[in-house]
């Protein structure tokens, strides 16, 4: 009777163990890689014209606007106020761009059609796969997006002379970093939008921080309370980032800009793990 209950008791606290044990690897099973693969796949084979018109677009912006008529526009000056010519002054804007549009289109536009029509998320759920292994998958082949069009665009910044110091090789890892940010929280918002109409209020929030964020006018032109909600937005600090390294102005900001970033990709990631597991397994 003992021997029976020493038994019973054993089975009960295995079985108080293994829910728990389940519950952890329904969350990650560490198997993110799965999904990167299958995305550079699905990449590799239909959206490469896609990838290619990405890369293009900012080098013709930087051609037209900070080569053609930046010829024109004098008394440019760098985060420290060292005067630079007006292309060395938005390369590095369109760099931090670059980045935020690889990674927000793979994880906005992307996610959005495998959640709600190719019903991939589903699948790979069934799968030992968890929402933290499918977050992490989509967020990283989002960062590899951003990291090719700003590595690239980086290349032609350097083949025209515009990056202004040695610093400027630190612009990788920074451009990696927005990359990161914008994926986290791209893919986050994502698991909220439910129609077409709802993913317009992506471009609608991406537009005025092209055009706000010190991308072709510095800071300073703005009234004061512009400015403030300016500095608020993500891209006004990729824009300083990348900018305060390619100029070599580097200064304690740095480092509030790269903390800004550490908490997008904290909360992004939290929203998304957390998102996915209530939509798919709860």
């Amino acid at each position: 009777m003992s021997a029976d209950t020493g038994t019973t008791t054993a089975s009960g606290r295995a079985s108080t163990r293994r829910p728990a044990a389940r519950g952890v690897r329904s969350l990650y099973a560490g198997n993110a890689r799965s999904v990167v693969v299958r995305g550079l796949v699905a990449t590799r084979s239909t959206n490469w014209i896609v990838v290619l018109t990405g890369v293009v677009e900012p080098v013709f912006y930087l051609l037209s606007l900070g080569v053609g008529l930046g010829s024109y526009i004098t008394g440019v000056t760098d985060p420290q106020g060292n005067p630079i010519t007006y292309a060395a002054f938005i390369a590095p804007a369109l760099l931090a761009v670059s980045a935020m549009n690889g990674a927000v289109y793979d994880s906005t536009w992307n996610v959005f059609f495998k959640m709600h029509f190719g019903k991939l998320y589903q699948g790979m759920l069934a799968t030992s796969l968890g929402p933290l292994d499918i977050a992490l998958g989509e967020i990283l082949l989002a960062l590899l997006r951003g990291g090719v069009y700003g590595t690239i665009f980086l290349v032609v910044m350097t083949a025209l002379g515009l990056n202004l110091s040695w610093t400027a090789v630190l612009a990788l890892p920074a451009l990696l970093l927005i990359a990161f940010g914008f994926a986290s929280l791209g893919m986050a918002v994502t698991s909220y939008m439910k129609t077409f109409q709802h993913m317009d209020w992506i471009q609608f929030a991406m537009l005025p921080m092209f055009l706000l964020s010190a991308t072709f006018y510095p800071l300073s032109v703005y009234p004061e309370p512009i400015q403030w909600f300016i500095q608020a937005m993500p891209l006004w600090h990729g824009v300083e980032l990348i900018r305060s390294l390619t100029t070599g102005a580097i200064g304690p900001m740095l480092l509030v800009h790269v903390l800004y970033y550490a908490v997008m990709i904290a909360v992004g990631m939290i929203f998304t793990t957390r998102r996915l597991r209530a939509l798919f397994l709860d």
